[in-house]
C-alpha cells in the first residue's frame, strides 16, 4: 500500500464542498480540515505508486475550489489504527 498526504489549499466559501467531493474520491481514505497554510488534509492510499497519478493530479487537483496542493509520500506506517485493520482483516497474527 502506498499513502500520500495530500495538503490542500481550497476556495474559503466552498471549503466543505471541496472536502465531501475530494473525500468520495476512490483512493482517498479520509480528508481532513485543519489549521495553518493549508484548509484541508487528504489521505490518499493506493496499490501502486503509479497509482498516485490517476488520484492526485488526474482527479483532485481537479476538483472545484481546489487552488492548490502539495503531496507528500509515506515511507513506513507507525500506526496502531492501522495495524488493528490488518487484523481485522485476516491478516495472521505474529504470535
Amino acid at each position: 500500500m502506498v499513502t500520500a498526504i495530500v495538503f490542500v489549499k481550497a476556495d474559503v466559501a466552498r471549503i466543505h464542498e471541496v472536502a465531501e467531493t475530494i473525500a468520495a474520491l476512490d483512493g482517498v481514505s479520509e480528508v481532513y480540515s485543519i489549521t495553518g497554510e493549508h484548509d484541508l488534509m487528504a489521505m490518499v492510499r493506493v496499490g501502486r505508486h503509479d497509482e498516485l497519478n490517476d488520484v492526485i493530479p488526474g482527479r483532485l487537483n481537479k476538483v472545484p475550489g481546489v487552488l492548490g496542493t502539495e503531496t507528500h509520500i509515506a515511507f513506513r506506517t507507525y500506526s496502531q489504527h492501522d495495524l488493528e485493520q490488518a487484523f481485522a482483516l485476516g491478516l495472521p497474527n505474529a504470535d
